[in-house]
């Protein structure tokens, strides 16, 4: 099989080894579950409850520049920039806004605090959001007070609102300021080039032919300067009639008849050709605005009074300044008049010097003209931005007002449950594989073999009992006659049938495991006989409930005869010596040559020969033990001792000369660890039926004196 082949197995096996860290694992991760949600749920209990409040406003951009007609649209040339909502999310929470906030609400004295720090909190609780695909705002203020937070709500928004109208009103002020300053300035500026175009005429006296110039572009001749003379003196002539005939008119009609006789006049600095329709159309604008109901008072009917007072006044102006120009006009005509009737009689070097000072007096007209329209366009300006100005602003209007909310929006209990939840799996998954990441302990059997270099035996699953007191079907003796078949593989020697039994450390469970497999081998026809050596804390007499007071060390002490101390159980082929009376110095009586001959003699009496010890790594008693003995069988307790310590007992079997034939790897829970299933398959194949089940073994004192035995068959028993 190739590399690429192979790398979907090691993927698939590092996942099932990720999930049964979390098998294994399970009680810390459910444990770590329930203290963040049970944190989460206190603190979710013991946060204080909080309102929220909302009003929608809409808010409109500023306008750039005003219409110079009546009736315009007052956002027109208003621009929304990318930043516009942003900017004005940073005016609603300025500390100039929420600042009439805290003394409208007198927030200070209700909430104890500095004006500086009311309006920090303030900016903590107001929270502002565009509403997506339109142009209003949403302003939501949170608050443990339900009327607090209404109340807050609608200040901000009409604190919000104030602020921005001052704002406009500040701008529209400074503009208005400068462009009745540039009004006066043009005012003054066309009175000058009225006074100059004056002088000129009163000056030189002259008379132009043509737009530009007196005689045109045409060359001249005393002929046709005559005849331009004459036909010009004719002209001025129905001039001067038409404007006597004006001003009579202007002289004989009353207000409203004079006004729009005015406006029919087709002069140049007529203005009121160009006020007189607005100030219908303003008059209009008023009565519409009555026929909607709108009362007297009402803002918008007082702007437009005031908008058709001034436009009377700038007509009643206009009126004046229209007699008074047709008064020059006149003037002027019959001046040109009494020049034209001098010039019928001038020479033709006369006539060339009078075309000459004309072309003065029509380049002063020209620029009083032009003044005159600019100044006529800036008083219109003027005009529309004063009415604007009295309008009442709508750029900013309130759609939704805030109301009192009965149900508390934070804290979210749901959520924070649902996020304790997912922390605490989280944490609790973190934490048991950091603590798989630490434990060192044996948690396979590859551990076993790699660090130790021994063969593992067996695999004893958790929670097996006693054999003896069970049922002979019991699927749990299947693991130790797995154990007795190892046994008979790796010893090298079949004469080696002494074994001891020694673990790491205390509760590892090498004394049920001798007890079981001395069980089994007697089962399978082997005279076998177990030995308590732990003279330390001796067990192996309680499973069979003997007394202990008879046994090794009354044999290694005094003359007892081996009869005496061994004594026979209730299972067939199954011996057992006790430990005797405790000694003061276990080590130095199992390290007598006694005890070495002790051995040598069941070895010769019995087919088989167990012996349990202490720990090794805390006494010396199990170390002289395995240097008497054939073989050493460890013990070890699945995910309990260290690997470093299971080294320790290697060594210190072999440090003294022993043998160690293998490892059974005990208390395995072959529920959560699913490598370990394989091996205790045999539960449901050896599952017996109730009918099959038969009653405990009873355990009875056996007979001081064994019958002897016949060695069983060397050969491996099934």
């Amino acid at each position: 099989m190739n590399v690429s082949s192979q790398q979907p197995n090691e993927a698939a096996l590092h996942a099932v080894d990720y999930w049964q860290v979390i098998k294994n694992r399970y009680g810390i991760i459910l444990l770590t579950l329930l203290l963040v949600f049970m944190t989460a749920a206190v603190i979710t209990y013991v946060m204080p409850k909080k309102y929220e409040s909302e009003a929608t406003i809409e808010v409109k951009p500023r306008s750039s520049g005003m219409s110079l007609g009546f009736g315009m649209d007052r956002s027109s040339g208003a621009t929304m920039t990318a930043q516009f909502f942003g900017t004005e999310f940073e005016k609603i929470k300025s500390s100039n806004s929420l600042s009439k906030v805290v003394d409208n609400l007198e927030l200070m004295n209700k909430w104890g605090v500095s004006k500086e720090n009311a309006i920090r909190i303030l900016k903590g609780i107001v929270n502002t959001q565009n509403i997506r695909g339109t142009d209003l705002i949403s302003i939501r203020v949170r608050h443990t007070s339900k009327e607090d937070a209404r109340d807050v709500t609608a200040e901000v928004a009409k604190a919000y609102k104030d602020y921005r109208s001052e704002i406009e009103n500040k701008d529209s002020s400074k503009a208005l300021y400068e462009l009745n300053k540039a009004v006066r300035d043009q005012e003054d500026k066309v009175e000058e080039r009225r006074k100059v175009l004056a002088t000129i005429v009163r000056t030189k006296g002259i008379i132009y032919k043509g737009q530009d110039s007196f005689y045109g572009q045409s060359g001249v001749d005393e002929d046709q300067a005559a005849r331009g003379a004459l036909q010009t003196y004719n002209d001025l002539q129905t001039q001067k009639m038409q404007l006597e005939s004006q001003i009579n008119s202007l002289l004989k009609y009353n207000s409203e008849e004079l006004l729009r006789y005015a406006s029919g006049l087709e002069l140049p600095e007529n203005v009121i050709r160009t006020l007189y329709p607005q100030y219908l159309e303003a008059t209009r604008v008023i009565s519409d605005l009555k026929i909607n109901g709108l009362g007297a008072n009402h803002p918008r009917v007082l702007a437009a009074e005031e908008n058709i007072r001034r436009m009377k006044q700038q007509l009643d102006e206009g009126v004046v300044n229209l007699r008074a120009t047709l008064q020059v006009q006149l003037s002027m005509a019959s001046d040109r008049l009494k020049n034209v009737e001098m010039m019928k009689n001038d020479t033709h070097e006369e006539a060339i010097k009078r075309g000459l000072d004309a072309q003065d007096y029509v380049d002063a007209k020209r620029d009083f003209e032009t003044d005159q329209q600019l100044l006529q366009t800036m008083k219109l300006e003027q005009i529309n931005k004063t009415i604007t100005g009295k309008m009442p602003p709508d750029s900013i209007v309130v759609h939704e007002e805030p109301q009192i909310s009965d149900s508390p929006v934070s804290p979210n209990v749901t959520l924070n449950l649902v996020l304790g939840a997912v922390v605490g799996l989280i944490f609790g998954v973190g934490i048991a594989f950091f603590l798989e990441y630490l434990d060192t302990s044996v948690k396979s059997l590859e551990d076993v073999e790699r660090y130790l270099q021994v063969p593992v035996l067996a695999v004893i699953p958790k929670d097996v009992g006693v054999l003896h007191k069970q049922s002979g079907m019991s699927p749990d003796a299947e693991a130790y006659r797995i154990l007795r078949t190892n046994i008979e593989f790796n010893r090298k020697n079949p004469e080696d049938n002494a074994i001891t039994v020694v673990s790491g450390g205390a509760g590892e469970g090498k004394s049920t495991t001798l007890v079981n497999l001395a069980y089994i081998c007697a089962q399978g026809g082997y005279t076998t006989l177990m030995i308590d050596a732990d003279l330390r804390r001796p067990r192996l007499h309680t499973f069979f409930d003997i007394n202990n007071s008879v046994g090794l060390t009354n044999y290694l002490t005094t003359e007892l005869m081996l009869e005496d101390v061994i004594l026979q159980t209730p299972v067939d082929n199954l011996y057992f010596m006790p430990s005797g009376i405790l000694p003061a110095d276990a080590a130095g009586i199992l390290n007598s040559r006694r005890m070495s001959e002790l051995i040598q003699d069941v070895k010769q009496r019995f087919d088989l020969v167990l012996v349990d010890s202490p720990p090794i790594l805390g006494v010396s008693d199990a170390s002289v033990l395995a240097s008497e003995v054939d073989l050493t069988m460890i013990v070890v307790q699945h995910r309990k001792l260290p690997r470093n310590m299971l080294l320790r007992v290697k060594q210190a079997v072999e440090n003294v000369g022993g043998n160690v034939i293998g490892v059974v790897l005990n208390n395995v829970d072959v529920r959560s660890d699913s490598q370990y299933q394989y091996y205790t398959s045999y539960y449901t194949y050896y599952a017996p039926a109730e009918s099959q089940i038969g009653p405990p073994v009873g355990a009875s004192s056996a007979p001081s004196k064994p019958q002897p035995a016949p060695r069983g068959n060397d050969s491996e028993l099934y």
